[in-house]
């Protein structure tokens, strides 16, 4: 069904997936981002900071809510699906019944309806329509996925709809919820339920992660990375958890971004998923990300970032709300951006952790089976303040950097990084973005500029023909120079002051690996099990 652009004061029908239509109050389709931010404005959404972006505040849930998502088991999809604690069984009746109380629920109300699309290669394309009772949510769609160009809304059909129902709460009694918020995948129907939160957030994974069951059926390996593209035209990824560098680092001025965090490798390269970024702004600096700050303008979202109150200048450093503060903006936004989304099949692959534990170095070359190791392990760590309870670090594996996405097994994943690994001889990369001389608390954060300087020798293949030394524990390759680098911030138990300390902290990260990756030894080759640490 096609909508005409702008608002409707009838109020047509509206397609809410597929149990029928919806009579809503107006309808506001396609609309400007400018338009969108007088909307919300004028709604009492958000608030204009300084820079032009508007700013809004997601209450209660200020990041995603995985215990409250669930995926339909229909039957064509569930025995495919990856049940167990990232993806949870919703009989379709149930489903069902909340599909049919957010139709209810959304009878009379003002909706606003993007129509967009994921997948810039366009023999992947995946058509998405957002309809949500929020304004701002749908100005964040217009920020993350990918606009329709000249005459394509045109008999525009959605591949995949998604319902939002912000302040709609669900009854865990009745509608087989956790919680008031709920995240529903429905692989078969093409359509997502989001309602009890405020979190724009939940809208970009729900897309993702339905992407991650499509596109493996096509040969398609769906990635939780960022990737830009150097000077001569060689494309690097980086793979990473949040908070471990994936945004900062590919926004490089000496390259072009293609995206910052979900993208597809085919048989004809890599191509950007979304159409913008969704940046965490914490200790956000003019100078040490320069490009993201001025991306922050009009026609960009501030998520959660306290103002003055006065002049409405945005405090980045401030955790009032949350340390998970954001800013989502078009990738048009970034200087250097790569406008087509597309690169070709990448020279280099980085994996970055941001290890708390202070023992894992900085830069370290992997063999195709440690990337494989690594990747199913995909290795980060809290650190105290971060969530209720932390006191002290904690290590996290989420499989493929990516474990709250995957539908399917990591298994099937890891054999598509695998064989694109082989077939185009990528090098992999484990770039430490966390703590060295100590853990957190005593240690000291690895300087961005050194990390910066150290991603640009690998890329650059000035690391090629230097002298590499393998770690003792995590048998990794580190190399001894580094263009720009000292020596001794290379090598890890260098910088602590008592060396016998690295080595007690460094078994103890070991064992949690090992511990860790059991689950996944009997699905790997000997020479895949035997590439973690040492024990």
């Amino acid at each position: 069904m096609s909508l005409p652009p702008g608002p409707s004061a009838a109020g047509p029908t509206v397609d809410l997936g597929v149990h029928g239509l919806v009579h809503p109050g107006r309808v506001y389709a396609r609309l400007a981002p400018a338009a969108l931010v007088e909307l919300a404005l004028s709604r009492g959404e958000g608030l204009l900071a300084n820079n032009g972006s508007l700013v809004a505040y997601t209450g209660e849930r200020t990041g995603r809510s995985p215990q409250d998502r669930f995926v339909v088991a229909e039957p064509e999809s569930r025995d495919q699906v990856w049940w167990g604690p990232v993806n949870h069984a919703m009989e379709p009746a149930v489903a069902d019944r909340l599909h049919g109380r957010m139709r209810a629920y959304l009878q009379t109300r003002d909706l606003f309806v993007f129509d967009g699309y994921a997948c810039a290669d366009p023999k992947h394309r995946l058509n998405v329509r957002v309809i949500a009772d929020q304004a701002w949510h749908a100005l964040f769609v217009e920020c993350l996925l990918r606009r329709l160009g000249p005459g394509e809304a045109d008999g525009f059909q959605a591949d995949l709809t998604v319902l939002v129902a912000a302040d709609m709460k669900a009854d865990p009694m009745r509608d087989g919820t956790h919680s008031g918020t709920f995240v529903v995948l429905d692989l078969d129907r093409h359509l997502v339920l989001i309602g009890g939160t405020h979190y724009a957030g939940e809208i970009k994974k729900a897309v993702f992660s339905t992407l991650n069951y499509l596109l493996p059926q096509r040969g398609v390996f769906p990635m939780h990375c960022s990737a830009n593209i150097g000077p001569a035209g060689e494309t690097a990824l980086f793979f990473g958890l949040s908070g471990t560098g994936k945004t900062t680092l590919s926004a490089d001025h000496d390259r072009r971004l293609i995206g910052d965090d979900e993208h597809g490798w085919s048989d004809d390269g890599v191509f950007n998923i979304e159409g913008g970024c969704y940046a965490k702004t914490i200790h956000l600096s003019r100078e040490g990300e320069p490009q993201i700050w001025n991306a922050i303008r009009f026609g960009s979202v501030l998520e959660n970032v306290p103002l003055d109150a006065r002049t409405h200048v945005p405090d980045y450093d401030s955790e009032q709300y949350t340390e998970n503060t954001r800013a989502a903006y078009p990738v048009e936004f970034i200087d250097n951006a790569e406008l087509s989304g597309r690169g070709g099949h990448p020279a280099n692959v980085l994996f970055l952790t941001c290890d708390a534990f202070g023992v894992l170095p900085p830069l370290a070359r992997l063999t195709p089976e440690q990337a494989l190791y690594h990747f199913l392990s995909g290795y980060t760590a809290k650190v105290a303040g971060t969530e209720t309870g932390v006191t002290e670090p904690e290590a996290t594996f989420s499989t493929c950097f990516a474990a709250p996405f995957l539908p399917l097994h990591p298994a099937q994943y890891a054999e598509l990084l695998h064989e694109r690994l082989r077939r185009h001889a990528a090098q992999v990369w484990l770039v430490n973005t966390g703590w060295t001389g100590g853990p957190y608390g005593t240690g000291r954060r690895i300087k961005l500029g050194l990390t910066r300087a150290m991603v640009r020798a690998a890329l650059s293949g000035a690391l090629a023909n230097v002298a590499y030394t393998t770690d003792p524990v995590f048998r990794v390759q580190v190399p001894r120079s580094c263009p720009g680098v000292p020596a001794e911030a290379l090598t890890p138990r260098a910088t602590w002051p008592n060396p016998a300390a690295y080595d007690g902290k460094a078994r103890q990260l070991a064992e949690l690996f090992r511990r860790n990756f059991a689950a996944y030894a009997d699905q790997v080759s000997a020479a895949v099990r035997e590439a973690g640490p040492v024990g």
